[in-house]
């Protein structure tokens, strides 16, 4: 393997090969061989923070069942590309949606990848530009990472991060931050509450999601997937849906392989394919 003599620590393929084995089975993440210096570079901070002499050693502790630094394992591997409004496409697509849901009904949003909160952030504020506070709107916004969750749930923000959003926007739904904190900008409260945010690992038996959904933001977490992953999830996901539910995928991510379950309905939005009544 390159970089082989000027590494810190030794790194063989069979312990590459191990890694792909343990992260494909405990989060469904499928890593590619050209990751190799990645995983590298992400674990041996692992190895160094758990005084740790090998790769061998560390993954061995993993497999006696560590459960901390499973989520730090987990947490170094994946990644958390995101911000406000990202693929913006969808957002109207998702205003128009619930504009047309039965007034009387309850709303339940899921954002099942939602890293730093930016995306559950940008859905809760489509919800209140579209229908006001008045409407109850849940948002149930998850991911496998521990540490992007704790900045979800605080919902603070560099300034830079809503520098492209309207100026009315930042204004109604964030305040500017100043003193120590000078240079970011918080989430309000009145948003904030809307949103529930949990770890969930989209690979274990059992969510604690309750149906009907009326939308499933889902995107740029499936291409870390294999197709067969992907299935299992999708298959999941169906009985969780309202009848004229949506599922939003990111853009460069296809479903094709699970046409019997969801069918496209516009630029990555997919329906079920046999609507509920």
């Amino acid at each position: 393997m390159s970089n082989e003599h000027t590494r810190e620590f030794q790194f063989t393929d069979q312990d590459f090969q191990r890694i792909r084995k343990l992260i494909h089975e405990y989060a469904g993440i499928s890593l590619g061989e050209h990751k190799q210096e990645l995983v590298y570079s992400r674990l041996a901070r692992r190895l160094r923070a758990t005084g740790t002499g090998t790769f061998a050693e560390y993954l061995d502790r993993l497999q006696r069942g560590d459960k901390a630094e499973w989520e730090a394992f987990t947490n170094s591997l994946t990644t958390n590309l995101t911000s406000f409004f990202r693929e913006p496409h969808h957002f109207p697509i998702l205003a128009e949606h619930l504009r047309k849901q039965d007034a009387a009904q309850a709303l339940t949003l899921w954002c099942s990848a939602c890293s730093t909160g930016e995306e559950a952030y940008s859905m809760a504020m489509t919800a209140v530009e579209t229908l006001g506070h008045d409407r109850p709107v849940h948002i149930i916004a998850s991911d496998l990472d521990t540490k992007v969750l704790e900045t979800a749930r605080e919902g603070r923000y560099k300034a830079d991060a809503v520098a492209r959003l309207p100026p009315q926007q930042v204004e109604r739904f964030f305040t500017r931050a100043t003193g120590a904190d000078a240079g970011y900008v918080l989430v309000r409260p009145e948003l904030k509450k809307m949103i529930d945010f949990r770890r969930i690992n989209l690979l274990e038996a059992g969510w604690p999601i309750h149906a009907p959904l009326d939308a499933i933001f889902c995107r740029n977490v499936m291409i870390y997937f294999d197709k067969d992953t992907q299935l299992t999830i999708l298959q999941k996901f169906a009985p969780l849906m309202r009848g004229n539910g949506l599922l939003f995928a990111g853009h460069s991510e296809s479903f094709y392989h699970a046409s019997s379950i969801f069918k496209l309905r516009g630029s990555t939005v997919y329906e079920l394919a046999a609507r509920k009544a």
